[in-house]
């Protein structure tokens, strides 16, 4: 008999004052054992639901869902910290042996968890994302927007999977309450899961349409949450100031020949000429060099403050990403 999988939702909540009896209605049916397609048995053990100050009185709706549904457990923040902070608070108040990450509009269809949960189970998986099949309903402008950020995400920093992530995840528990307990402040929730999961999954599913409101992202905050993207990645970026850096200290050398020639077979009329060039080139490519470098250790630094594990112990073992 299959080991009956218990686990835990977590929607963080900022406008879903209309949505969340709905997802809450749909969810309820998968607080009872369930057996999936691949024959894994599971069961959705509570509903964290973190409130994360938005316009509306979602604090009501929460209330209220506690009150009438024994799985739901609301989580309550001082004020607004944004989407990622109020995921992890909820992650670090989950008991589940999964975590699931959803958002509160709809999109992410409850019943999909099962194949979340057979890709997870039969490929040793830690973490899986949803992957859609069907482009976001969203305006063509802004899917654009993602396409671009996420395509420069995975050629500047140089990871494939860092353009795929979806805030529908499912999660190892362990794994999503180590990373609540060392991220720091500032820290992109996806950027701390690949810190400590060494298999990562995707699968293919539809999303819906969102139900009856808009996205809470401005234009602003999507920019935002790029930038916080590119900072908390790592270092690749920055190195990219010391290449720089030594490619404009051999352009100066190259300069530098090329202008001391010039200069002695009477090709440059103007008296320093070419000391000033040379010494402007050079120097850039050195000023250039030891930013890279200072910026390298400030981005060291930055990882330990915000808290990134020298390493994790599982309770399980974790199988090698080599085929």
């Amino acid at each position: 008999m299959n080991r009956l999988e218990r686990i835990s939702i977590v929607i963080p909540v900022y406008s879903g004052e209309e949505t969340l009896p709905i997802l809450v209605a749909e969810i309820e049916k998968l607080t009872h054992p369930q057996v999936t397609a691949g024959g894994n048995s599971f069961v959705v053990s509570e509903v964290v639901l973190v409130h994360d100050c938005g316009p509306d009185r979602s604090d009501l709706t929460m209330t209220a869902l506690a009150e009438s549904h024994a799985f739901v457990q609301p989580v309550w923040l001082s004020r607004n910290y944004g989407q990622h902070a109020a995921t992890m608070a909820g992650m670090a108040s989950a008991t589940g042996d999964w975590v699931v990450t959803m958002d509160e509009d709809g999109q992410q269809d409850p019943t999909s968890i099962g194949a979340m949960l057979d890709l997870a189970l039969n490929a040793s998986l830690q973490l899986v994302y949803a992957q859609p099949t069907n482009p976001p309903p969203h305006g063509w402008l802004r899917n654009l927007m993602s396409r671009t950020a996420k395509g420069i995400s995975t050629r500047l920093l140089g990871n494939k999977t860092i353009g795929r992530f979806n805030s529908f995840r499912f999660i190892d528990g362990e794994i999503a309450r180590t990373l609540s307990a060392y991220c720091g402040n500032g820290v992109y929730l996806d950027v701390g899961l690949f810190w400590i999961t060494g298999r990562v999954g995707h699968c293919p599913l539809r999303l819906r349409e969102e139900l009856g409101r808009p996205s809470g992202y401005s234009f602003l905050s999507l920019v935002r949450h790029f930038w916080s993207l590119v900072l908390t990645t790592g270092t690749r970026p920055l190195r990219l100031i010391t290449i720089m850096g030594f490619f404009s200290i051999l352009l100066a050398m190259g300069f530098a020949i090329y202008a001391i020639y010039e200069k002695y077979t009477g090709q440059v009329p103007v008296e320093g000429w070419t000391s000033l060039a040379v010494v402007v080139a050079f120097f850039s490519g050195v000023i250039l060099t030891a930013l890279g470098v200072i910026a390298e250790y400030l981005a060291v630094t930055m990882g330990i403050a915000m808290g990134k594990p020298l390493y994790v112990v599982s309770s399980k073992p974790t199988r090698s990403n080599r085929p």
